[in-house]
């Protein structure tokens, strides 16, 4: 499949943007938008800190390899994963080998901003401390490491961003 027929994935931390650049590329490329964390959530008609209360992070991350890997051989998707995807070493595979990956970065600083917006819709920082969050988000950092292109989003606003993706993907 060539560059510009193969699916986008975007990755990085919760609460980065992924969804809402993932949505304004797709906009802009004429794509179709999925969203696995509200594709699972559909599925499971439940939001995703009940689906990990209820049937466990090990059945939603199994349901998210499955979506992924489904999708991910379509053409000319944008895909947004949820911030542990990339932990799933397959995920990270098949997505590194079948689609564009896009790793949207962002500092510890700015993100801690963003905190008390994302706090109760994100299972995996339910009951931690701050200290036990900033721990997270590095040790993530390194699962976010290979990918084909990477945007340090600090001070940039969405629509800045998803045009400087264009512009780098009319470059490739």
């Amino acid at each position: 499949m060539s560059l510009g027929e193969k699916s986008i994935v975007f990755i990085g931390f919760m609460g980065v943007g992924k969804t809402t650049i993932g949505q304004l590329v797709a906009s802009k490329l004429n794509r179709s938008f999925i969203d696995i964390d509200h594709e699972i959530e559909k599925e499971f008609q439940m939001p995703t800190t009940q689906i990990f209360k209820v049937v466990g992070e090990k059945t939603f991350r199994e349901k998210e390899k499955s979506l992924i890997s489904q999708l991910s051989s379509e053409s000319k998707t944008i895909i947004s994963v949820g911030g542990g995807a990339f932990l799933q070493e397959e995920v990270k595979e098949i997505c590194l080998s079948n689609c564009m990956v896009i790793f949207l970065d962002i500092s510890w600083e700015l993100w801690k901003e963003r905190l008390n917006t994302i706090l109760n819709t994100r299972p995996v920082l339910q009951g931690r401390t701050l200290d036990e969050i900033k721990e997270l988000f590095y040790k993530r950092q390194e699962s976010y490491s290979e990918h084909h292109l990477k945007i340090q989003i600090d001070g940039l606003d969405p629509d800045s961003i998803a045009d400087y993706i264009m512009e780098a993907l009319h470059k490739a």
